[in-house]
């Protein structure tokens, strides 16, 4: 997926303060140290366009970023605070539950959230609870385990199926510094909001490329015409090669009859 633009718009305290929507909208939830903003910046093929801390608890509100892919068509991601292992006050902490649920309830342009969680912790109870809430509210899900390149291979394709089994929604794995599962999950992102893509060929040559090859085809096409012409005059002297043998062949033959003749 080519990301050909990428903003950071606003951060808002409530829904109410958030701009209207403009474009469909995927929001991204999960515990505060299970890596949604290094997720973000992958999807988006950017550094720092979500921020990034070895402190959990950075996203304090709801982080709108705007996102503009092939074919002109815009997507808008939105950041919601994690949980559990934020270092914030117990107030503040207590103060994000009522506004994510009421972002995930009366958000009118969200159409799915992507959950994130640790593929070696799998799912706890704040997960159970996030899912059910989601199905309580008619809103589509998706699981992401992220960190999958710390289990062993043998154990990625268990784990995610142990994981859909569990949740019940659909699984996807992930790895922010390798890109790993990335092609995935924007598939599943832009079917969940309808979002019609057009494909790049990647067998299409740059425009240098494609210009030194036309002149490469041009000289071949050269090269080409001259073998063919030297080829047909090879056939025609193989055709005169062969009415020759054919001429010289048919004399022993009479010759052999006429010693037959002379022997009768």
């Amino acid at each position: 997926m080519d990301v050909l633009g990428a903003d950071f718009l606003t951060t808002a305290m409530q829904t109410s303060d958030l701009p209207a929507p403009m474009f469909a909208e995927v929001a991204f939830a999960g515990r505060s140290n299970v890596g949604k903003s290094s997720l973000i910046n992958s999807l988006a093929q950017r550094k720092k366009l979500a921020r990034t801390s070895s402190t959990p608890g950075c996203t304090r509100g709801l982080n709108l970023f705007r996102l503009t892919l092939r074919g002109d068509a815009h997507l808008d991601f939105v950041d919601l605070p994690g949980y559990g292992f934020a270092k914030r006050s117990k107030t503040e902490r207590l103060s994000w539950g009522p506004m994510i649920e009421t972002f995930l309830e009366r958000r009118v342009g969200l159409r799915g959230v992507i959950l994130l969680v640790d593929a070696r912790r799998g799912l706890e109870d704040e997960e159970h609870e996030l899912l059910d809430f989601l199905a309580h509210v008619g809103q589509k899900a998706l699981l992401v385990a992220t960190k999958v390149d710390c289990l062993p291979k043998s154990q990625k394709k268990a784990r995610l199926f142990q994981l859909e089994k569990e949740s019940r929604v659909r699984v996807l794995g992930y790895c922010a510094p390798t890109g790993e599962g990335r092609d995935d999950l924007w598939r599943a992102i832009t079917k969940l909001c309808g979002i019609s893509v057009p494909t790049t060929k990647s067998s299409d040559p740059p425009v240098e490329a494609a210009e030194t090859n036309g002149k490469t085809a041009s000289n071949g096409a050269n090269a080409s015409n001259g073998a063919n012409a030297e080829g047909k005059g090879a056939k025609g002297s193989s055709k005169s090669s062969k009415g020759g043998n054919k001429s010289s062949s048919a004399k022993p033959a009479r010759s052999g009859k006429a010693r037959g003749a002379k022997r009768a």
